[in-house]
């Protein structure tokens, strides 16, 4: 009974573990890695997919699914386990990565012909989510399901997403004897609006959780789930009345499926309770998170839903939908938000500002004092999101520097993962201490850290895997984690800042050289190619005139 950590060992994104048991392989989600992830792992497989037999996906988020494509187009045909409503999320939104995937490569593919490089492929495209989209095999939550004679899976809700599940795997061994192991998948916060609380397994030998905000709480919560929906919808009511009032618009980057609807449901809270004396615009800029609303519409009368949404359901009100709300899938409409004089919210992805109509949406109104950023969900290293949370004062967005004077807020409370307290609340529901927990699925300092904590305080055999670990559950001594301190961005982190400082000094200088080449050989003649070279010569040369101002002088 082996486990293999091919994906968010010590990172965010990427989730993907292989466990194997008397020469059965199943692999338990396999996401994109994302942001930093990306640059650092890659985007290829790091096993071959003639090696695994079943597929467990907890839920649809791409940092856990989006990788499958890959494996169908690279040859696997088995079964893709998931239940009903994470099969009809996926549906659309790896119809959406491998049109991303498509737009990457064409983009790319442009700027090789002009240089006279080969081709890319794109990871995978339509077809291949196609494929793997019809491997799937929906279960219900508590339903048994039998892989072979010696390995059996239930699921349970895991309060994330909709129709997002924890895993326990069971083995039975060659002595008659039972091992089992838990996936946690993402834990969900236990006061979301729409979807239900997180279920808890009691009992497991091996635990595989995640650790996304292992190093933080959320803020106050409150002891009642309605006033702290309620407290939400008042600071958000709040922060649009002050945008309002400003003039500007509510820019809020929200991950298309999950965040969104929640936030949706605030807003009808919002207008429902009169909490503003006036009819909030808002406007939904997004076609993934549009088909995401329909699929959320589409199970209301599921068993996903919580009290909350199912009482406004049973009176006949879609608790998601309102009159004020206009969804956008055009692209022309899509433009024309930013040429409005009246202020509006402007929901848009994707979350983390990395890709997607959102950033047209920063690059018309980061600039203005009057607008709002709203940031409502997990900021990844590397991405554009964290930097604007972080306090940058500028961005590059489409070759064009802005400046950012538009406030910056969060809402706090709105993040779809537990908080330290509802991950040691979940691990604590373990009637039996397990054998070794498996710390995944968050940043190398709070993994480590978190799996810290839990041994120190919770007495737990605990560890923070590394990418491509491989244990032998029944024969190998676990690993436990060593004391781990919290870090800050100090020491050890500042030192791989200046690396990868000094690695795209590297990068600058060839950069310059090849400007260099190109004016040598440009034919100024040609207008249109002088001014191309030109605009980018002075975007280059405007940023290193830029940090050259903000870090020339002495560092107080």
């Amino acid at each position: 009974m082996e486990i293999s950590f091919f994906g968010a060992a010590r990172t965010v994104t990427g989730s993907a573990f292989l466990l194997e048991h008397e020469g059965f392989s199943l692999l338990v989600d396999l996401g994109l890695p994302q942001g930093k992830d990306e640059r650092t792992l890659g985007l290829e497989l790091p096993f071959s997919p003639y090696t695994v037999d079943a597929v467990i996906l907890t839920h649809a988020h791409i940092d856990h699914s989006g990788r499958l494509p890959l494996l169908a187009k690279l040859g696997y045909s088995g079964p893709i386990y998931s239940t009903k409503a994470t099969f009809q999320l996926s549906d659309i939104m790896l119809e959406d990565s491998a049109h991303i995937q498509e737009s990457e490569a064409e983009w790319k593919n442009r700027k090789k012909k002009r240089h006279g490089e080969e081709p890319v492929e794109p990871l995978y495209n339509a077809e291949d989510a196609e494929a793997a989209l019809s491997l799937f095999r929906c279960v219900n939550y508590n339903e048994k399901i039998e892989l072979t004679p010696h390995l059996w899976f239930e699921m349970i809700d895991a309060g994330h997403l909709l129709g997002s599940a924890s895993v326990r795997v069971h083995a039975l061994l060659p002595d008659g004897s039972e091992k089992s192991i838990v996936f946690s998948g993402d834990i969900g916060n236990t006061d979301q609006p729409i979807i239900k609380n997180p279920m808890y397994f009691h009992d497991a030998d091996f635990v595989v959780m995640e650790s996304t905000y292992g190093d933080r709480l959320h803020g106050k919560r409150e002891e009642d789930e309605t006033a702290g929906l309620l407290k939400r919808a008042e600071k958000l009511a709040s922060i649009t009345d002050r945008t309002f009032r400003r003039g500007g618009n509510l820019v809020i980057p929200s991950f298309a499926v999950g965040r969104t609807q929640e936030i949706l449901y605030l807003f009808r809270l919002i207008m429902d309770r009169k909490m503003l004396d006036y009819e909030i615009p808002v406007f939904l800029d997004s076609p993934l998170s549009v088909k995401a609303t329909r699929v959320f519409s589409s199970c209301l009368r599921s068993d996903y839903f919580d009290e909350d949404a199912m009482a406004l359901v049973k009176k006949g009100v879609n608790p998601i939908l309102f009159p004020s709300l206009v969804t956008i899938t055009d692209v022309n409409d899509s433009k024309a938000l930013n040429e409005r004089k009246e202020s509006a919210v402007i929901i848009s992805s994707s979350g983390m500002c990395e890709a997607g109509r959102i950033r047209h949406h920063l690059k018309h109104n980061l600039w203005r004092p009057e607008s709002t950023i709203l940031f409502v969900g997990y900021q990844a290293e590397g991405t554009l999101g964290r930097s604007l949370v972080d306090g940058t004062d500028h961005v590059t967005l489409f070759g064009e520097q802005i400046s950012v004077k538009a406030e910056i807020a969060i809402l706090e409370g709105t993040s779809g993962h537990a908080d330290q307290k509802g991950l040691v609340k979940w691990i604590d529901e373990f009637e039996k201490k397990p054998e070794a927990v498996f710390v995944v699925h968050g940043e190398e300092n709070t993994s480590e850290y978190f799996a810290s904590k839990l041994k120190n305080e919770e007495g737990l055999h605990a560890y923070a895997p590394k990418f491509g670990e491989r244990f032998d559950l029944l024969k190998d001594e676990i690993p436990i984690q060593s004391d781990t301190a919290l870090r800050k961005k100090t020491g050890a982190d500042l030192r791989d800042a200046f690396d990868n400082l000094e690695k795209e000094e590297k990068s600058l200088r060839s950069v310059i050289e090849r400007m260099a080449m190109a004016y040598a050989a440009i034919d100024l003649s040609n207008e249109k190619k002088a001014h191309k070279l030109a605009d980018a010569v002075r975007r280059l040369s405007d940023d290193i005139a830029f940090l050259s101002e903000k870090w020339g002088g002495e560092i107080e």
